[in-house]
């Protein structure tokens, strides 16, 4: 494995460790972006916030990393809808500026892939 693979994927944990725990410390903003169509809003925050910290510990280890990655894509993908909402939503909701909100959307994708970059074998 090269270094800027293990940087990367570091840097990923890192940053899956860091939002999972602000979902625990600040919820309020994730409660917002939360679609109203789905139920136990608060638990899903929390829920979301643990799997964020859980994949990103498992990132650090051998033994764990792919499947770790794995599942970020797959809670890179299951957040979509909350990052939807927002986008649709930003005029009643949030008044953030219009390419922030959208622009949201496709940074997801280089999410997806940057966690995806992690699913090989070494």
């Amino acid at each position: 494995m090269t270094r800027s693979t293990t940087v990367s994927r570091y840097a990923l944990g890192l940053l899956l460790v860091v939002a999972g725990v602000l979902h625990f410390v600040a919820p309020a903003p994730y409660l917002r972006i939360m679609p109203p169509y789905l139920p136990a809003p608060l638990l899903l925050v929390y829920l979301s916030g643990l799997c964020e910290i859980g994949l990103g510990l498992g990132l650090f280890f051998r033994q764990t990393r792919r499947w770790a990655a794995w599942g970020t894509v797959a809670l890179f993908i299951a957040v979509l809808p909350a990052n939807m909402y927002m986008a649709q939503a930003n005029d009643t909701l949030f008044h953030l500026p219009e390419w922030l909100v959208w622009g949201r959307l496709p940074l997801q994708l280089v999410l997806i892939a940057w966690a995806w970059r992690h699913t090989k074998p070494d």
